[in-house]
């Protein structure tokens, strides 16, 4: 069978981007940069990016284009014989299937309180007391949250069903491209609010007094966390792309744009938010509720609040929906390498299995929300806890040591895959740096997570 490719470089980029930009981008960035000191964390966020997200990305997408399957398959084609690393090819489709069994509903989450503006769920003069038992009273409807978790799984896998091209790509550009331009509407309507100065002041100024407040040590391995985790590295969600792109571009400077890309995301989610929070008196560091209690708080009673509301849910929608499909697409694309199932049957097949995987994070918060297993954590915090602390690291490091040592395809190998093509490209001298200094930082990222 002839591989799928994207019709246009365009189309990779942004599909790779939207499966990057996702709710650790628009939802955990802001509130962690808020809880961390502001100017001095982002500074620290985009040092680890370029020293640490970037690398590993090259070698997810090296290891896809080099061996035109997914994961498995490309374990299988790049490794030596006798070699076990396509082993971890199938760790990192558990992972694809175990994000997706909390990401579904997650995604549920913001397309319910879209439709809450958009139809008036959400009125001016709400207190606060009703703004926050709103967002409890559908984590305790397990009816509505099961609607929008199918609503996630139907949409999603209906695209897939369409391939690369007519499917995933046409979708995704469409998405993307609206999500950025409601990014920035909402921008330049959130830096005209009063006090928005000083919102800004604290969100991109760096601070060393807040930072030593808060303890230099702790803002940094905060940001080292961020940094990695944003790109969605370590489960093949990116070498999945790899395998479907020609290599006319050289890899690096495909991971640079694609980075630029998350992070301009990223950034204007904090200048959509922060200058609000200052505007209307509200805590910048107020954890996960930031989203759905405080954000809805400050809409009602924001001038035309129900529409910013409905078109800030509606760009939060894009951003998790996007990464719904790309991981969705990875699902799909592994049952058709490794079983040779036609597209169509993986879609439907792999549709009905993540439905039902994701049904216990639906009932965690209401029928089962007396179960609370790792750390104390419900079904949710426990099924992030084993993909963000543990499949995550632990995969980016499996291709990182893959690519880089004799034990695997080897660093020449890796090295000739990810510079071929015009653009940017990486020196050999980085060969100390990748086999040494970078599996000590994943190691260490690795440590802080168990800990």
């Amino acid at each position: 069978m002839e591989r799928e490719n994207f019709k246009s470089r365009l189309g990779f980029l942004l599909v790779s981007a939207g499966c990057a930009i996702g709710i650790g981008n628009v939802w955990k960035f802001p509130y962690v940069t808020g809880a961390n000191g502001g100017g001095i964390f982002v500074v620290f966020y985009l040092l680890f990016l370029i020293i640490m997200g970037i690398p590993v990305m090259t070698m997810e997408l090296a290891v896809g284009r080099a061996s035109r399957k997914s994961m498995i398959k490309a374990y299988q084609t790049l490794e030596k014989p006798g070699a076990k690393w396509h082993i971890h090819g199938w760790l990192c489709m558990l992972g694809n299937y175990m994000l997706m069994m909390y990401y579904t509903t997650v995604s549920g989450w913001m397309f319910c309180f879209f439709w809450k503006f958009l139809t008036g769920g959400f009125t001016a003069g709400m207190t606060a007391d009703e703004i926050s038992g709103v967002f409890g009273g559908m984590l305790g409807d397990p009816k509505l949250m099961m609607i929008w978790m199918t609503v996630n799984v139907v949409l999603g896998f209906a695209v897939c069903g369409g391939g690369i091209q007519n499917g995933v790509e046409r979708v995704t550009k469409v998405m993307m491209l609206a999500l950025l331009g409601l990014m920035v509407v909402l921008g330049i309507h959130s830096l005209t609010l009063p006090g928005a100065a000083e919102g800004m002041k604290f969100y991109l100024l760096p601070s060393m007094e807040r930072a030593t407040e808060m303890g230099l040590g702790k803002v940094a391995t905060a940001a080292m966390n961020q940094a990695f985790f944003t790109l969605s590295l370590g489960i093949g969600s990116m070498e999945i792309f790899g395998s479907y792109i020609t290599k006319e571009n050289s890899l690096p400077g495909e991971a640079v744009r694609i980075t630029l890309l998350d992070t301009f995301v990223a950034i204007m989610a904090g200048i959509i938010i922060f200058p609000a929070c200052f505007s209307f008196g509200v805590e910048t560091g107020a954890g996960p509720g930031l989203i759905f209690v405080t954000l809805p708080n400050i809409f009602v009673n924001m001038a035309g609040g129900r529409i910013w509301g409905t078109l800030f849910f509606l760009f939060m929608c894009f951003a998790s929906f996007s990464t719904v499909i790309a991981v969705f697409e990875n699902i799909a694309a592994f049952s058709i390498d490794t079983f040779n199932m036609s597209r169509r049957k993986s879609v439907v097949m792999n549709g009905i299995l993540v439905w039902i995987l994701s049904i216990p994070c639906v009932l965690g918060y209401n029928v089962w929300s007396h179960i609370h297993l790792i750390r104390g954590g419900d079904i949710l915090d426990s099924e992030d806890f084993i993909v963000s602390n543990l499949l995550l690291p632990i995969g980016s490091l499996c291709f990182l040591l893959f690519c880089v040592t004799k034990f695997g395809w080897g660093f020449d190998n890796y090295m000739a895959e990810v510079n071929e093509g015009k653009g940017l490209k990486f020196p050999k001298g980085l060969k100390f740096y990748f086999q040494i200094i970078l599996p000590i930082l994943i190691l260490f990222l690795v440590w802080q997570g168990l800990k």
